[in-house]
């Protein structure tokens, strides 16, 4: 009997945690919403809510008359906004990937060279001066194929730690990328071609745009779909290949489709805003101790925390001063404290 009581209690225990975990994501996506409306009325032309309310309503009855603060808040501001919600999901959700499947709290997505690749894009679309479309292109491609040749690298090396050969793949091949960057720099117009590299390689959304939204969001929304899907058993396969195996999960698989959906969450978005650090690392760590390791709850908080970082860090970057402070400069200030505590603490805490 006793047995019976304390499994009953365990029972509800376990459901006022799920229920608080749930409210707290619900509390994040509320004030993730509520940044999003501050963002829109702060900026060089501030805007009042009276005056946004009315250009939604204007909006919602097709009544627009093209007036200033309808260009302001509908072709700059909400695409920015969206832009930036867009870009810090897709990279925390990735991080909360990797760190799960890695098994451990400093990875993040550019382990795999994701970003170095995409950066080696957008530059040598820079460097041969093409339209931004172009450029935006040639950085998706670049991050997909530097993670198709890591993973290539670690099938063909056999007899050693799968896990283990992916990361040191993917880190010598994002040297390789980056190496290739320093060189176009060096060839590069230092009067035109140069600044705007460097501009791009520290991460803006200084010209996002709402067809760039559009075009990046079909991607994003592919590689989120299977993560949604696969969530319990990406939440078994973080315990371990053995343990994944034994609960019936292929781990090979799985990785590879797990990784392949992150790679492309990661290169899409990257492919508008440049190369920006510390998010897929730093906002996936704080979720975890928010709600634990479960990636059911994991994946949506990281989601949330990512969404929330980046739009205030963009918000912060477009009116601390007048000149634009790069994105990548900003969250570093921030990422690189926390990831020395991070180191500090080593793996505790971890699962």
């Amino acid at each position: 009997m006793s047995t019976a009581a304390d499994n009953d209690a365990h029972a509800a225990a376990q459901a006022r945690s799920g229920r608080m975990t749930w409210g707290l994501i619900g509390t994040l996506a509320l004030a993730t919403g509520s940044l999003a409306v501050f963002a829109a009325l702060v900026g060089a032309y501030p805007v009042s809510v009276s005056e946004a309310f009315a250009v939604l309503w204007r909006w919602l009855t097709g009544t627009l008359a093209g007036g200033a603060t309808e260009t302001v808040l509908l072709e700059v501001r909400v695409p920015r906004i969206t832009a930036a919600l867009l870009v810090g999901a897709a990279l925390a959700g990735a991080g909360a990937v990797y760190q799960g499947l890695f098994r451990n709290p400093l990875v993040s997505p550019d382990i795999l060279g994701v970003s170095t690749g995409a950066g080696l894009g957008a530059v040598l679309g820079i460097f041969l001066s093409l339209p931004i479309l172009a450029i935006q292109g040639f950085a998706f491609i670049g991050g997909m194929v530097t993670v198709a040749i890591v993973y290539a690298i670690a099938v063909t090396v056999r007899g050693r730690e799968p896990t283990l050969v992916l990361v040191l793949a993917g880190v010598v091949v994002g040297s390789l990328a980056g190496a290739m960057i320093s060189l176009i720099k060096v060839l590069a117009d230092p009067y035109d071609q140069l600044p705007a590299i460097t501009f791009w390689l520290l991460g803006s959304l200084a010209s996002t745009r709402a067809g760039d939204v559009w075009s990046v969001l079909p991607a994003v929304l592919v590689g989120l779909v299977p993560l949604i899907l696969l969530r319990h058993r990406i939440t078994v396969l973080s315990l371990g290949d053995d343990e994944a195996r034994t609960l019936g999960v292929e781990a090979g698989r799985l990785r590879a489709l797990v990784v392949a959906a992150a790679t492309l969450m990661t290169a899409s978005v990257v492919a508008i805003s440049g190369v920006i650090g510390w998010v897929g690392l730093v906002m996936p760590h704080i979720a975890r101790m928010l709600v634990g390791p479960n990636f059911d709850r994991l994946l949506p908080a990281s989601m949330l925390l990512g969404a929330a970082y980046l739009l205030a860090v963009d918000t912060l970057a477009r009116t601390m001063a007048q000149v634009e402070t790069p994105l990548g400069i900003l969250t570093a200030i921030v990422g690189a404290p926390f990831f020395l505590w991070l180191l500090a603490r080593g793996r505790h805490g971890w699962n």
